[in-house]
């Protein structure tokens, strides 16, 4: 079973077109939740992509719900700065959900505060950045959750 990004209402179609390359590279499921803040035909999105778009598996949904009610045995880990727990304390298994806000506001809070057991941060320094980029943060956890499952086909 792949592992799975979702992106909620993502705005900066580079970074999503970004992490649909990671998705190939990995073979990571890339689940985007509506409403888009750009065009899936944009250019940017496109270019950041290259031509891997035809190796990444890609679903749409109209809200977090909809996805959620898809996969009710899936585990979903919620990547927000405001978690209290570091990724790197979870072992993650085939098939995890990674879940990732937009990128101006991250997850709705009541998101988080149904999930505080499940959701994780990356360790940084505060008092010169908010927050890292979208696409940097999705790619150092799905490559944490493949290096803990010993890189499944991959080479």
């Amino acid at each position: 079973m792949p592992f799975h990004i979702v992106l909620v209402e993502p705005e900066i179609p580079a970074n999503t077109g970004n992490i649909a390359r990671t998705c190939a590279a990995t073979g990571t499921h890339l689940h985007l939740v509506r409403p888009l803040g750009f065009d899936t035909d944009d250019r940017t999105l496109k270019r950041a992509g290259l031509d891997y778009w035809h190796a990444v598996q890609i679903s749409y949904y109209d809200s977090f719900d909809e996805l959620r009610a898809l996969y009710p045995e899936g585990r979903f880990f919620y990547a927000s700065t405001r978690a209290t727990k570091v990724y790197s304390e979870f072992e993650f298994k085939d098939g995890d959900f990674f879940v990732f806000g937009k990128e101006t506001k991250g997850l709705p809070q009541a998101l988080i505060d149904e999930n505080l057991e499940t959701c994780i941060r990356m360790p940084m320094r505060t008092d010169h950045v908010r927050s890292l980029n979208l696409s940097n943060s999705a790619a150092i956890i799905v490559y944490e959750a493949l290096r803990q499952n010993k890189f499944p086909d991959l080479h």
